[in-house]
């Protein structure tokens, strides 16, 4: 369990849902992880779990509280890492969500809107531009985003989290250009319905979600699903796979 020995990866979000598990996978393959995490008892609890499922594969985790919608914030996250690890090689965006407050155009609250602009999209932008000229002076290394299911087909009443998760797939395109001269590949994981506590509650209260949740070919996703694809996308598996968009989505898109 050794596919990311020695490498050092930030995770967004980290406290819980898929970027628990994308922790907990990186440490048990021998990854130094940072959870940067708004909810300071999940990013604790986070980062001894991924202590703990690390064992004796050189892997670590560590927890950093972090706003990724404040540049100082990131910025401040961004240089614990390095005081704490030393170099940085992974960039895994994964902080994101969509509410229950979402819906058409017409009827979406304005304050939805920029919330799922906030978080999502300049989250993903402001940790990406205080992270990856750390990776650059590591050598090169994977930025992770995370997109969805919505960016690559329709989802009629979540057009808050729509807009988000489709300008991110447009930008790791344009990023996975811009870094290759600098040995950093840029992908975007674009599950669907993955069945984290966050979203076990959506379905509760969200038809739209829970109608689609009903075409997924192999059933619902869980978080480990996702996560091994962010541990192949991370390790050197993947060194010529670079601006994509990767859907785990139980074939939910081609039906």
């Amino acid at each position: 369990m050794d596919r990311l020995k020695n490498k050092v990866a930030f995770i967004t979000g980290g406290g819980g849902g898929i970027g628990r598990a994308t922790a907990e996978r990186f440490a048990e393959e021998g990854a130094k992880v940072i959870i940067a995490e708004i909810d300071i008892e999940a990013g604790k609890s986070a980062a001894l779990s991924a202590k703990k499922i690390a064992k004796n594969t050189g892997g670590d985790a560590y927890f950093i509280e972090t706003n990724v919608s404040d540049a100082d914030s990131v910025k401040t996250a961004i240089k614990k890492t390095i005081e704490k690890y030393g170099k940085l090689h992974i960039l895994h965006n994964n902080a994101g969500g969509s509410t229950l407050l979402d819906g058409p155009v017409t009827e979406a609250p304005i304050e939805e809107f920029w919330r799922c602009i906030n978080l999502d999209l300049f989250g993903t932008f402001l940790c990406s531009k205080y992270a990856i000229p750390e990776i650059v002076k590591s050598g090169g290394g994977s930025v992770i985003n995370m997109s969805s299911n919505v960016a690559l087909m329709a989802l009629p009443g979540r057009d808050c989290y729509t807009a988000a998760k489709g300008a991110i797939a447009s930008m790791t395109r344009s990023m996975a250009v811009e870094y290759a001269s600098d040995k950093i590949r840029v992908n975007a994981i674009a599950p669907s319905v993955t069945l984290s506590d966050r979203v076990k509650k959506l379905l509760e209260k969200s038809p739209e979600i829970e109608s689609i949740s009903k075409k997924h070919l192999l059933g619902l996703a869980k978080p480990i699903h996702v996560a091994e694809l962010a541990v192949y996308l991370g390790g050197d598996e993947s060194s010529i796979t670079t601006g994509q968009i990767i859907p785990v989505d139980s074939g939910v898109t081609i039906y």
